[in-house]
C-alpha cells in the first residue's frame, strides 16, 4: 500500500532533543541559545498528551512473545491491568493486537510458524479464539469486558459498512467495554505472504491501528513495538544512531530513514509505522511509538514523560460519523 496514496501531501518537520543532526528540518539543541525555545515546545508538545481522552493502542506480535515465539503471558497480563486502569480514569481505550498467528502455533504446539498461506490461515483462526480468550481472561480480573473487531480493507472502504463498524465501537465505549481488534488474518492473503493490498487488505497492523484512530477520531495512537523510537538510521546496524524524541513534520529525509524489515515474528517494520504516522497526524491525531517491552511506559506517555518518539497531529481532526443502523 502506497504511503502517498494514503496522505498525498502530508510532510513533515521535526525536533531532536538528543544531539544535533544532519538530517533536513530537525531542529537540534545547539550552543546557540535557541535550544532553550526547542525544549520548552518539546515539553509543552509532551505535556499536551495527558489531555488524551480517546486512545488507541497497537501491540505488535514481537511485544506479545518471547525470543523463542511462544506467548508471553506476564507482559499480556500487564498490559490488561495499564489499559484497565486506563478505563478506570475515564479515558476511552481501543486495543489493536497482533499475535494470532504466533499464538496458534504456541496452542497447536508447532516447532515453526507455518509456511504455506493455507495453514497460516488455519493456525490464524484458532490462534484468534485463543487470543481473545487469554485477554478476556486477564481484562475481567480487573473488572473489565473486551468485545472482539475483526476488520478487512474493504469493510472500511464501504461508507454503509463503515459507518457501521464506527456505531460498534461508539457503543462499545460507551459501555466501557474495551474493542480489541485485528485484522482477520483468517481471510486477509496478503498479509500473511507479506505484501501490501491494495483493496482487500490493511497489510499490516501498524497501518490498521492509524485507520481505527481516524475512523474514531481518537485523540492519540501509542505503538508498542520492540523499539523505544524512531530513529535517524537503523540502531541494530549503526551505534552512532541518535533516537527522535518529537517529530512535527515528515521530510522526505525522514522517510529514507525507515528502511529495514520488521521483526522476525512480525509483519510491520518502520515504513509501516511512519505510515502509520502519516495516516493519523494528518488528521490532528498525536502518535507515540515505544518499546512496549514494559507496558507501564503507556502511562509514562500520558503524564507526559520523555519517552519513545512523539509524531504531532497537524491536520485537522474529525468528529466520527454515527449513523442508523438498518435493522433486519
Amino acid at each position: 500500500m502506497s504511503i502517498n496514496k494514503l496522505n498525498d501531501n502530508n510532510y513533515i518537520k521535526n525536533v531532536n532533543i538528543s544531539g544535533n543532526s544532519d538530517i533536513d528540518g530537525i531542529a537540534s539543541i545547539n550552543d546557540t541559545g535557541n535550544g532553550n525555545d526547542a525544549v520548552v515546545d518539546c515539553e509543552n508538545l509532551r505535556t499536551s498528551l495527558q489531555k488524551a481522552k480517546r486512545i488507541v493502542v497497537k501491540v505488535g506480535t514481537s511485544t506479545l512473545t518471547h525470543n523463542n515465539g511462544k506467548i508471553n503471558l506476564s507482559r499480556m497480563d500487564k498490559l490488561s491491568m495499564v489499559l484497565s486502569d486506563l478505563v478506570n480514569q475515564g479515558k476511552d481505550v481501543v486495543l489493536v493486537t497482533s499475535g494470532a498467528i504466533g499464538v496458534g502455533v504456541g496452542k497447536l504446539k508447532l516447532k515453526e510458524r507455518p509456511k504455506t498461506i493455507r495453514e497460516k490461515q488455519a493456525v490464524a483462526a484458532v490462534g484468534q479464539c485463543e487470543l481473545m480468550h487469554i485477554y478476556s481472561k486477564f481484562f475481567s480480573e480487573y473488572g473489565h469486558i473486551v468485545g472482539q473487531i475483526l476488520l478487512t480493507r474493504d469493510v472500511v472502504e464501504d461508507e454503509y459498512r463503515r459507518s457501521n463498524v464506527i456505531n460498534t465501537f461508539e457503543t462499545l465505549l460507551e459501555k466501557e467495554i474495551v474493542p480489541i481488534v485485528n485484522e482477520n488474518d483468517s481471510v486477509c492473503v496478503k498479509e500473511l505472504e507479506g505484501e501490501n493490498g491494495e483493496n482487500m487488505v490493511f497489510g499490516d497492523n501498524d497501518t490498521l491501528s492509524a485507520i481505527v484512530a481516524k475512523l474514531i477520531s481518537a485523540d492519540l495512537l501509542i505503538i508498542l513495538s520492540d523499539i523505544d523510537g524512531f530513529y535517524d538510521c537503523d540502531p541494530r546496524k549503526n551505534s552512532c544512531s541518535k533516537k527522535l524524541s518529537i517529530i512535527k513534520e515528515i521530510t522526505a529525509e525522514i522517510e529514507s530513514c525507515a528502511g529495514g524489515e520488521g521483526s522476525r515474528q512480525g509483519t510491520g517494520g518502520m515504513v509501516t509505522k511512519l505510515t502509520a504516522a502519516k495516516i493519523v497526524t494528518s488528521e490532528g491525531i498525536d502518535m507515540v511509538l515505544a518499546d512496549g517491552s514494559e507496558p507501564s511506559v503507556i502511562m509514562d506517555i500520558l503524564e507526559g514523560k520523555d519517552v519513545g518518539t512523539l509524531f504531532v497531529g497537524s491536520g485537522i481532526k474529525h468528529t466520527p460519523l454515527k449513523c442508523a443502523r438498518v435493522q433486519a
